[in-house]
């Protein structure tokens, strides 16, 4: 260029202006502010080489999938401990039912001797079987019924967890939360439902899941009314307080049998199973075309002879 792009002055150099390029020597290069020359480049390209490539051997090369790894904390006691009833819950629960059946029927012989013991004394070794088989069974069953009520938490847990992540999302409810919500007392009445019907709803639309939710937890707040009720009851002085006292532990000792199955069959029916363990399978009901019996006699024809008869008979 002769002339600048900027101010449209003369590019002096000791060139006549007229010159070509190949007889010019200057270059102007705009760089920016604070950097030097490039460095020069070559002037040709580097031949390639004609020959076609090829690989002596097979080759070994490919893609490196570096898949980052999984960094697992050892779990703790606690958790192990947790997962252990998790796994075990549906025994656990089958447990349950059958000491809390068995501790109804040692009440329900409790009160069979205070019936008898109006009228007769009782002789103190029936007595003494009697109580011991009340205490024994009444604490095995409680203690029974805490531990599994840690497994079901933790599989209440488990299956959240799962059903949102299912959806690309995460339980929106913590850890911390649904323990409390499911240890803490008459807290557990109200959101321990709650938490099974935020679970159903997420696992699908079906109405028989979601009505035995809601039976579940009717159920589970008459257990808890029943448990705080016959607290109350105890202590009674009259042989007809005790009588009625008793007797109550008997339906409270049965509806928590009962607590424990409906336990059991939502946990199921969430997996996909009956209360049996067996897996649902849907029932298709399909419009008869007609039935299965013929009611109208088909009509078959006669010979003159029959037909003869008849219309005598008829005649007669």
């Amino acid at each position: 260029m002769h002339w600048c792009p900027r101010c449209r002055g003369v590019l002096l150099s000791p060139a006549p202006v007229d010159a070509p390029p190949a007889r010019r020597n200057y270059r102007w290069v705009a760089r920016p502010p604070g950097r030097g020359a490039r460095p020069a480049r070559p002037n040709s390209a580097p031949v390639a080489d004609p020959a076609t490539p090829r690989y002596t051997e097979i080759p070994r090369w490919g893609l490196v999938d570096n898949r980052r790894e999984e960094v697992r904390t050892p779990p703790t006691r606690i958790s192990a401990a947790t997962d252990w009833l998790v796994g075990r819950v549906a025994e656990l629960l089958l447990t349950t039912i059958i000491l809390f059946s068995v501790s109804a029927l040692a009440e329900f012989g409790r009160y069979l001797i205070l019936l008898r013991n109006r009228s007769r004394l009782i002789h103190p070794l029936v007595l003494l079987i009697s109580d011991v088989s009340v205490y024994v069974t009444a604490a095995a069953a409680l203690i029974c019924a805490l531990v599994t009520a840690v497994g079901v938490i933790g599989w209440l847990i488990r299956a959240r967890r799962d059903a949102y992540a299912q959806s690309g999302r995460s339980d929106p409810r913590s850890a911390l939360a649904l323990w409390c919500g499911g240890v803490i007392p008459l807290v557990n009445l109200v959101m321990a439902g709650v938490f099974l019907i935020e679970l159903v709803r997420r696992l699908g639309s079906d109405p028989r899941l979601l009505r035995a939710a809601r039976i579940w937890w009717a159920v589970w707040a008459l257990n808890g009314v029943m448990v705080i009720l016959a607290q109350f009851m105890r202590g009674a002085d009259t042989l007809q307080g005790q009588a009625n006292d008793v007797i109550f532990t008997v339906y409270t000792d049965l509806v928590a049998a009962a607590t424990a199955v409906a336990t059991l069959w939502v946990m199921r029916m969430c997996a996909g199973r009956d209360l049996h363990g067996r897996i649902r399978r849907p029932k298709r009901w399909l419009p008869a075309s007609g039935p299965a019996v013929s009611v109208i006699e088909p009509v078959r024809p006669v010979s003159e002879r029959q037909a003869g008869e008849q219309e005598e008979v008829m005649a007669q």
